[in-house]
């Protein structure tokens, strides 16, 4: 059947699905963070080690940065409702296997897994949506997508250390927590999610590219991970891992341009929006994940919060993220404009991290909760909106392919990001301590076994006085450092056009042929269609 756009009277009910889908979602991105708080416990009872603590973090990274441009593209080949209804199954049996891992060696292997099921589920969530509606009715639902990825991101800490410390609980269901709420989104979604079929016959899987672009990116990942910790910056792993990487992801991009289904379409990277939206999407998941990763050491080792209490305190990041993303996406839906909203939201981002670049051991948590409410409100505005716009301009059929490629580039800058900021907080940290012993009098190397623990309430009240210090004013310099990079997004962001967004599900006949030639190998343009296409504001 080929691709076409539903008049309104043809349009399934998109309600009914929108809980199943919205379960999904949240399950899935909570899971990336929900144990964060408990690995400490976690790697201990099964007896792990340093090495292993890492990989825990890195198999489930690796697994969902490397495969979600495959998922995109195959969403747009095959059945997207059964490609859903796989990924859940998938996530559920693997959280399961991680659930009652006996052995770490286990758990990194069904986190690596679970990965799979973590990339696949989260971008067939956006595909499904944006095979259901129109972009300007989108705007509204991107709001809900908004809020909830970002709650459940900067949530999940929180909820990790309350299920650990529960008695009766413990880090066990950290994964297994998620179980029931994916079964039941998957009988919901299997009984009212009804999609129009546009596979094409004729559809074939780039494997060689799928393969290239997972080994690129995963090679990239590994040094990043593992860089300034096990080797230096400059080494000779280092550059074999970043040239290595940089060879294989060099290939893919050659084999990409001859094949005739491409897993990432290189002329929707290519094009102005999409590239755009690719770099100021990198700012803002770094603001993403980085807010639950930092803000959340920096409460507990800066100011001395219990994991709970540290999950607590970023309410006003999640407070913000939800009532922007919210808000913000009736306002698109309502208007059809999205640029401005963009701009607004990194706007925010920006200002966020010039206050949280202020803070040390002694700010007020009025301050700190001051820059986390701008930056819940720069990611709430900004986050979802930018996939909007790529998928605005794009026919149907290569949704999948555009909704992978921009969430494969965020998550890619954001662990990136958070990865690169995470080496310069412990450079920091520990050039701070040297300097803070170093001027009690004490011999740095003496007690610097004592500091590198961080169990705080084992030192002795001076080194855990110079600890706290030292991480409240490497976290000020970290956020610093985030600030010009979300003045960089904000720069690229000011280059997006201003497009008003289209009320029907698919472009225009003249519009997609403009935009997808059949010279790249898309196949055929859909058929025609009611509604505007992207025009001028």
């Amino acid at each position: 059947m080929s691709s076409r756009a539903l008049p309104d009277t043809e349009r399934p009910p998109v309600t009914r699905s929108l809980a199943g889908l919205l379960t999904v979602l949240g399950v899935t991105m909570l899971s990336s963070t929900i144990v964060s708080v408990a690995l400490p416990q976690i790697v201990g009872a099964l007896e792990g080690t340093q090495s292993q603590y890492t990989w825990v973090v890195t198999a489930t990274l690796l697994a969902s940065t490397a495969s979600t441009p495959v998922w995109g593209r195959l969403a747009d080949l095959f059945d997207k409702k059964r490609l859903l209804q796989l990924s859940i199954v998938l996530f559920v049996v693997s959280s399961l296997l991680c659930g009652f891992a006996q052995t770490t060696g286990q758990l990194i292997a069904f986190r690596a897994v679970q990965g799979l099921g973590m990339g696949a589920s989260q971008v067939l969530v956006q595909v499904t949506i944006a095979a259901m509606v129109s972009p300007k009715e989108r705007g509204r639902l991107n709001g809900y997508l908004g809020a909830v990825m970002a709650v459940a991101t900067v949530g999940g800490p929180l909820i990790g250390g309350l299920l650990t410390d529960l008695p009766g609980l413990g880090w066990r269901w950290c994964f297994l927590v998620g179980v029931p709420f994916m079964l039941v989104a998957l009988v919901v979604l299997s009984r009212t999610l009804t999609l129009v079929d546009v596979r094409r016959p004729e559809t074939r899987v780039d494997y060689a590219g799928a393969a290239l672009i997972a080994a690129g990116v995963s090679l990239l990942l590994l040094w990043v991970t593992f860089v300034g910790g096990d080797f230096a910056w400059v080494s000779w792993e280092s550059g074999a891992m970043v040239g290595g990487s940089a060879a294989l992801l060099a290939l893919a991009v050659w084999v990409e341009s001859r094949v005739s289904q491409p897993v990432v379409p290189l002329h929707l990277v290519l094009r102005r929006e999409t590239a755009i939206a690719i770099l100021a999407s990198s700012a803002v998941g770094m603001a993403m994940f980085g807010g639950a990763v930092f803000l959340g050491q920096y409460f507990q080792l800066a100011r001395g919060y219990s994991p709970t209490e540290a999950g607590l305190l970023t309410t006003p990041l999640m407070l913000g993220t939800m009532v922007s993303a919210t808000v913000s996406g009736r306002m698109v839906s309502r208007s059809g404009r999205v640029k401005s909203y963009v701009v607004t939201g990194m706007v925010l981002l920006t200002l966020g991290f010039l206050v949280l670049s202020v803070i040390d051991v002694d700010t007020s948590l009025l301050i700190v909760g001051g820059g986390m409410l701008l930056m819940g409100l720069g990611v709430g505005m900004s986050m979802q909106n930018l996939v909007l716009m790529v998928q605005n301009s794009v026919p149907l059929r290569e949704l999948g392919a555009a909704s992978g490629t921009v969430t494969f580039f965020r998550t890619l800058g954001g662990t990136v990001g958070v990865s690169v900021l995470g080496a310069f907080l412990a450079n920091r940290v520990a050039a701070n301590i040297t300097e803070g012993v170093a001027a009690a009098g004490i011999d740095p190397s003496a007690r610097g076994g004592d500091a590198g623990t961080l169990d705080l309430a084992a030192m002795p009240p001076f080194l855990r006085e110079i600890v706290e210090g030292a991480y409240g004013g490497a976290t000020g310099d970290l956020f610093l450092v985030a600030t010009g990079i979300a003045v960089f997004g904000l720069f690229v962001a000011l280059f997006l056009p201003r497009v008003r967004l289209r009320d029907s599900i698919d472009l225009p006949e003249g519009a997609a042929r403009t935009r997808a030639p059949e010279a790249s190998g898309a196949g055929p343009a859909p058929s025609p269609s009611g509604g505007a296409g992207s025009s001028a504001d």
